[in-house]
């Protein structure tokens, strides 16, 4: 695994909103993930940038070498994330870190995909004493981001530093782990295969590091008021979601499987998002890439969805739409081995 060193930027600006279907790479929400051509029956590209995870390959993960994802979908997305993470985990999170050998001497937490660190700014208050993160992501600009907004003090005002390591984290070891205090993720694992997860679960237990991971998607989507055309679109974008061997909706059950298989304590509690008029503009690019992922997948949608969207977008537009869409999160204890730090 490559490393780089710590680096700053400034923010990017609002994520632009507009324009036909969106087609090409999603995130694990259904967001656009990268500028794509002219998709089946004219609809067009989704604009440049989007996600790791709505994140399909995305905006809290790794991305492609040939995919650029957008930080102002990601700054969009955070405060739904944040409302949506499910705290419960976090007390049985703590009683293990609060016993973990060397607790004096601080956390180091490994944040994969870290995207623009919003993992790191919802948890690092959450957790008592000084906190070392290290972020991983292929993105330098997205690294740069993440290190210029990190959070600077715990919950007990402790100091929390960062470091950045870009790479690949599909090949995580173990021995990557070394010295860690926990793992982290957002909306990562539904867009890595069964070998990533597989792996990342034995480098956690080979290491005895606990991880919490947040924000994958079960595959259901509930829009209130109703529309015929919902169960048909969400269903060819669960189809989209497993495209390309990545797992998408199963990746949640995979990921329990893969854990309890070497020995950890899973816990796995619900953590959707409550998309309201408090929303709006994310509801909305969420609408475009959840249909244009769709139509991606089913061509044969595209002109009976050109105008399902017009529909939903006019609601949203007049406060007039409820969406729900449903994550996970999941908490894997390990053994304890009395090595972690």
């Amino acid at each position: 695994m490559t490393t780089s060193a710590d680096m700053t930027m400034s923010a990017g600006g609002p994520l632009s909103t507009g324009g036909p279907l969106p087609t090409g790479a999603t995130g694990s929400s259904g967001t656009p993930a990268a500028a794509g051509p002219v998709g089946p029956a004219g609809v067009a590209g989704a604009p440049a940038g989007g996600v790791l995870s709505m994140a399909g390959r995305g905006g809290d993960t790794p991305a492609p070498e040939d995919h650029q994802y957008a930080p102002q979908w990601l700054e969009l997305r955070e405060s739904a994330d944040a409302d949506a993470r499910a705290v419960d985990l976090l007390d049985p999170l703590r009683i293990r870190l609060a016993n973990l050998p060397g607790r004096a001497t601080g956390l180091t937490v490994h944040d994969l995909g870290c995207g623009t660190g919003s993992m790191g700014r919802w948890l690092a208050p959450r957790l008592d004493g000084a906190q070392r993160w290290v972020l991983h992501d292929q993105d330098p600009n997205l690294l740069r981001l993440a290190v210029a907004r990190a959070p600077r003090a715990a919950a007990d005002g402790s100091p929390v530093t960062v470091t950045t390591r870009r790479g690949d984290i599909g090949r995580l070891t173990a021995a990557d782990l070394d010295g860690a205090s926990l793992v982290t993720a957002s909306a990562l694992l539904d867009v890595l295969t069964r070998e990533e997860i597989e792996a990342l679960a034995a480098a956690c237990a080979g290491a005895g590091v606990p991880a919490l991971l947040t924000l994958s998607v079960v595959g259901r989507v509930d829009l209130v008021p109703a529309h015929p055309m919902d169960a048909e679109i969400a269903e060819a974008f669960n189809a989209h979601q497993r495209a390309s061997d990545l797992l998408g909706p199963d990746a949640i059950t995979t990921a329990c499987e893969a854990f309890a298989q070497r020995g950890a304590t899973v816990r796995v509690n619900p953590s959707p998002w409550q998309l309201d008029t408090r929303h709006t503009a994310l509801t909305e690019e969420w609408l475009r890439g959840w249909v244009g992922a769709a139509c991606e997948q089913r061509p044969e949608l595209t002109e009976r969805a050109e105008a399902y969207l017009r529909d939903r977008l006019a609601a949203n537009a007049a406060g007039e739409l409820r969406v729900v869409v449903h994550h996970s999160d999941l908490l894997a204890l390990p053994r304890p081995t009395g090595g972690a730090s």
